[in-house]
Order: C-alpha cells, then structure tokens, then sequence
C-alpha cells in the first residue's frame, strides 16, 4: 500500500472514531414489531366509530337525505375516523404513562433499558395521530394531537410543514416554524438517548430548515435565520436574531412584535423626528378584536 493511501485511510479512520450516529424521534432504528402491533387495534376500534355514526343516520334521517347530503357525510367520517385514531391513541398513552412516567435526563439507548424502549414506544403511537391530521387539508387540524398529546401549544402558532416532536415541547404565543424546520425534544446520538424540553417563547420565529436541539430556550421575540441550528441547552436571548451553525447573535430584532408599542413620527416640515411610547397589549387587542 503507497504511501498516499496509508495516509487517506488513518484520516477516514480517525473520521470515523468521532463520527455520531444521529437518529431523531422521525427516524427511529430498529422499530420492533411489538411496537407496530399497536396501530391494528387503533385503526380497527377508530374505523368503528365512522361506520356506528354512518348506521346512526338511518334512525334520524330518511334514505334520501342522506342520499343527498352524502358528500358532506363522507367528509364528516373522515375526520371522525381521524378523530377516533386520536382518542384510542390517547387511552394506550395514559395506561403506558401509568406503567412508566416520561422524564428528562441521558439515558442508554439499547434494548432492555425503560426510558429508551417506552420511549420508543411513545413516539410510534403519537407519529400515527400527527401523520394522519397533517394531512387533513383544514389548516388549524395538525395543532390539536400535539395539544392533545401534551405539547402546550395554543392555535395561535404555526407549524408550517416543519418536524416536531411529540412530547416536552412547550410553544408561546404566536409562535412560527418555517417550512422543513426541525424541533427535537429527544435525539438518540451513539449509544445515548437525550431527552430534555424545548421552550419556544412568545412571537419567537424559526427560520426554514432551522434545527432545534434538546434543551433549547428561545427567547420572546427571537428570530432563528433559515439553515441554522442550535447546541444541546443552548439560550437564545430575547428580541435577538440568532444565525450559524451552531447560530450565534447577528443582531437585535427590532422588528419585534413586542417593541411595535413605539412608534416612530416625523415632523416633516421641522425635518425632526420623534418617538412615541403607547401601551399596546396585542394578545389584548386580537380578544377585543373578535368580540367586535
């Protein structure tokens, strides 16, 4: 062997001494048919559920109403179809988490250790319920499993096409994920499983194909530029733009929806300009809005 290639194989081999098997909740390896059993039960009590309401019909309406409100029905069992999936879901996760309680920490990613495997068992469940109104065409739809299925998040936030996980995720007011972002509560890195929450702050932004690792804070009004990503329990600041990878402080967001309380005027004539404070309240003001 030459020289040269001596050379080229201790540096592939020293690449490969610190190279990370990386495996997110979207990807899971070695899924075990145990975990698979679970979906035949789900899809065959949530397929019960259209075909009673269906029957139901028959006792309230004559044939030929529902003959001509059929559309309408078909399209009412697909989201009770949708909706009865959830619910058995739900019920399977209550008696897991009875069994073993969900919890932070780094924890040995291998066959026979708890976390690992009811984590795994966690994720295959709640992946079935989010794929499933993901791609129900009403746009508020892919909100409710995830508040369904413990992620604190209200409908006000906007999860556009992006990957989330399904657990330890807390969301402010106004929160947007670009397109293709990623958020990640729990990763599987080498031989260890990481598990630990993620807090996106009120009108934080997250920019397209943006990475959230475990345990990342973003602050209110922070911005995180498309393509960047975060460091395991990295903080990012309030009314910051954060850019890089690992992304670090561009500068200040002062295009913050919070800071819209100051107004900036001009006095054209005097050519002087001239800032103006009011007190503005805009969770307040989108209330007053709908009552009106």
């Amino acid at each position: 062997m030459s020289e040269e290639n001596l050379n080229i194989d201790e540096r592939n081999k020293g690449e490969s001494d610190f190279a990370l098997d990386f495996v997110t909740s979207s990807a899971i390896s070695k899924i075990s048919l145990k975990f698979l059993a679970f979906y035949i039960p789900i899809f065959w009590f949530g397929g019960f559920l259209p075909i009673l309401s269906f029957l139901g019909l028959f006792a309230f309406f004559p044939a030929w109403g529902i003959l001509i409100f059929l559309p309408i029905i078909v399209f009412a069992m697909y989201y009770v179809f949708f909706f009865g999936c959830i619910l058995f879901t739900k019920l399977f996760l209550v008696l897991i988490n009875l069994i073993h309680k969900p919890r932070e920490g780094i924890f040995k990613a291998e066959e026979g250790d708890k976390d690992f495997e009811f984590w795994r068992l966690r994720i295959e469940l709640k992946k079935i319920g989010v794929w499933l109104l993901n791609n129900c065409p009403l746009p508020w739809s892919d909100a409710w499993p995830f508040r369904w299925f413990g992620v604190k998040m209200d409908f006000s936030s906007h999860l556009n096409d992006a990957w989330c996980d399904v657990e330890f995720i807390e969301f402010g007011n106004k929160v947007t994920v670009g397109q293709a972002a990623v958020i990640m509560s729990s990763m599987v890195v080498g031989k260890y499983l990481i598990i630990k929450k993620v807090i996106l702050e009120d009108y934080s932004v997250i920019g397209g194909i943006a990475t959230i690792s475990p345990g990342t804070i973003v602050g209110k009004d922070t911005m995180l530029g498309a393509a960047s990503n975060t460091k395991y329990n990295q903080v990012l600041e309030p009314g910051w733009i954060y850019f890089g990878i690992p992304c670090i402080k561009l500068k200040p967001n002062k295009y913050g929806v919070s800071k819209k309380h100051i107004i900036y005027k001009k006095d054209v004539d005097g050519e002087t300009k001239y800032k103006v404070e009011q007190v503005l309240d805009i969770v307040e003001n989108n209330k007053n809005k709908k009552k009106s």
